[in-house]
């Protein structure tokens, strides 16, 4: 499996997303309904929000991590120092677990980078045992990302490449309303339900927004790393004009919604 993701160090994705994956994982553990004492799967890993938010909000039994990147499955083990996870380098298609290993099956901000998303969908159906429950969250980046779309639209604006970067951010697979829960539907699993999951990115001035994206993290940095001298000079005065929006330099907030959907193994 490729992933669409790039990233190039652990701390420049936390500065990205990995912050704010954590303030969405304790609303998208409750949706999945995880309780005391059961086997999670956490596909998709990342730097381990999801992973560590589990054992802050529940007493999970065990904790089975799993991502693309090694650079992710490395940062994961040099943080945990709790023998209940487990980490190991994974494809999301092609799971290395048995049938109906786990109690539940979960993926925060993974399926939308996934290019065969509902064969991943079918792997962790597989690996869930009878009356157990898949789950996964992705953003809504077509409607719900306001601080993302600044920057997607301002670039949409001065190039033909960044609308071309806009028509691929915004409708990457199970983004849309209703998508994710059919795949589900589509995979066989009961019960499906989905809703929506806000949490707001707040930024302390532009520099703290821009700094990973500038870096090259992400799909939006993977963007930004392709331009040249002087179409990366405008661009990056085009985003800071958006981000300050006539006011001085300062912080910003940003409201974000995900999509959630959890299903049922028959």
């Amino acid at each position: 499996m490729s992933s669409s993701f790039n990233v190039h160090k652990a701390d420049g994705y936390e500065q990205l997303m990995g912050r704010w994956s954590r303030k969405l994982a304790p609303s998208f553990i409750a949706f999945s309904g995880v309780e005391d004492g059961e086997r999670v799967l956490d596909v998709g890993c990342g730097t381990g929000s999801l992973t560590f938010s589990l054992l802050e909000t529940v007493n999970v039994g065990a904790i089975e991590a799993i991502d693309f990147s090694q650079i992710f499955v490395d940062e994961v083990i040099r943080q945990n120092n709790d023998p209940r996870i487990t980490v190991r380098q994974a494809d999301a298609c092609a799971l290395p677990f048995e049938a109906k290993s786990f109690d539940r099956a979960l993926a925060l901000l993974v399926l939308h980078f996934v290019p065969e998303a509902p064969k991943a969908i079918s792997e962790m159906r597989r690996v869930v045992r009878h009356g157990g429950v898949v789950a996964a969250v992705v953003w809504d980046h077509l409607g719900g990302m306001a601080g993302m779309r600044m920057m997607i639209d301002t670039v949409a604006a001065l190039s033909e490449g960044g609308r071309q970067l806009r028509a691929r951010y915004c409708f990457q697979p199970m983004m849309q309303p209703g998508e994710m829960k059919q795949a589900f539907m589509d995979g066989g699993l009961l019960d499906v339900e989905e809703t929506q999951l806000l949490v707001r990115m707040d930024y302390e001035n532009f520099e703290d927004y821009w700094k990973p994206i500038a870096a090259g993290e992400g799909p939006l940095g993977a963007f930004m790393g392709k331009l040249g001298g002087a179409e990366r000079a405008q661009a990056d005065a085009a985003v800071r004009d958006a981000y300050e929006a006539g006011r001085p330099d300062g912080p910003r907030s940003f409201a974000n919604i995900a999509w959630a959907c959890r299903g049922r193994v028959p």
